[in-house]
C-alpha cells in the first residue's frame, strides 16, 4: 500500500508527515520504526500523523523513531506549520496562523516569513510547569539538574563546558532512563555563555542524540534563567543551529526556521 508522505526539518531535527486518514487501523509504532530507519526507510527522528479538519486548524500526533509516543515536539510543530503553509502557498489570503491540537493541548503557530521552502514560524508552547532543582546520581556522577515539564518532560544540566562525546554518550541515556523519570525524559546539557546566549547538546527520549530540539531549547532557556543567570529572551545554539526562546508572562515562545524537503509518495513493499 502506498501513501502520501512529506519530510521537513528544523536545524537537522527531522520529521516525516503522514495524513492520519491514510493509516487508520495500522499499528503506528511498527510503521513509524520502519519509516524512520535511516538506511531501509526514509529516515527521521519521528513521524507526525496529522489532519486538517478546517482551514487554519490542524491535529498532530507524534511518534518517536523507536515507536514510542511523545506529547509534543516544538520543532515538529513548526515543521508541520511549514508543511501546511507550503501546501497552501498561493492562496488568497494566505494562512498566516495555525491552531494545532496536540497531545499537550492546543498550540498556536504564527508565520513570520519565508524564503523558497524555508519558513520562519513562532510557536506558542504555553507555560512551563513543575520546575524543580534536584541532584541526580548517574554513572557515578552527581549532577545538579533543573527538571520541568514543557509539554513533555525535560531534564537540563547546566555545566561550565559541554560534555565530551564519551561523557555525553554515557550521561545522556543514563539521565533519560533514570528512575526519577518513570516515563523517561528529554535531556539537555547547557552552557550559559552570556545572559542572552546558551549552548546545548540534546539527548532526546525515544530518539537519542539530535541536532536540535524545540522544547529542549526552550527548557534550556528556562533552566538558564532559573539557575544560570540568563535573561528571559535567549538565543539557544544547538549543533544544528540557533533558535530564539522568549519566556513571557503568558508562556514560552519559540522562533526559528523549518524547511520542507519533499512531498511525495512512499512505496513500501
Amino acid at each position: 500500500m502506498s501513501f502520501q508522505v512529506s519530510k521537513a526539518h528544523a536545524y537537522g531535527n527531522d520529521f516525516l508527515f503522514v495524513p492520519t486518514e491514510q493509516v487508520e487501523g495500522r499499528a503506528l509504532d511498527a510503521l513509524t520504526r520502519r519509516l524512520c530507519h535511516r538506511y531501509t526507510g526514509l529516515g527521521a527522528d519521528g513521524v507526525i500523523y496529522y489532519s486538517v479538519p478546517s482551514e487554519g486548524t490542524a491535529t498532530m500526533r507524534l511518534i518517536n523513531a523507536d515507536g514510542s509516543p511523545s506529547e509534543l515536539s516544538g520543532n515538529g510543530l513548526r515543521c508541520l506549520g511549514a508543511l501546511l503553509t507550503f501546501q497552501r502557498m498561493g492562496q488568497t489570503p494566505p494562512v498566516g496562523q495555525w491552531r494545532v491540537s496536540t497531545d499537550a493541548g492546543w498550540k498556536t503557530l504564527t508565520l513570520a516569513g519565508h524564503h523558497d521552502t524555508t519558513y520562519t514560524l513562532q510557536a506558542a508552547l504555553g507555560p512551563p510547569a513543575h520546575i524543580t532543582q534536584e541532584t541526580l546520581e548517574v554513572s557515578g556522577e552527581s549532577l545538579a539538574a533543573v527538571i520541568l515539564t514543557l509539554a513533555n518532560p525535560q531534564c537540563v544540566v547546566l555545566m561550565p563546558d559541554l560534555p565530551s562525546p564519551e561523557r555525553f554518550a554515557r550521561l545522556g541515556p543514563g539521565l533519560s532512563s533514570h528512575p526519577r523519570f518513570p516515563a523517561g525524559t528529554n535531556v539537555e546539557f547547557a552552557v550559559v555563555d552570556a545572559p542572552d546566549r546558551v549552548r546545548i547538546l540534546i539527548w532526546e527520549r525515544g530518539v537519542g542524540p539530535t541536532h536540535a530540539s524545540g522544547t529542549g531549547a526552550s527548557a534550556s532557556a528556562i533552566a538558564a534563567h532559573v539557575a544560570g543567570g540568563a535573561g528571559r529572551d535567549v538565543l539557544v545554539e544547538a549543533p544544528g543551529g540557533t533558535q530564539r526562546v522568549e519566556w513571557r508572562d503568558e508562556g514560552v515562545f519559540l522562533t526559528g526556521e523549518s524547511e520542507v524537503l519533499f512531498d511525495g509518495v512512499w512505496l513500501p513493499h
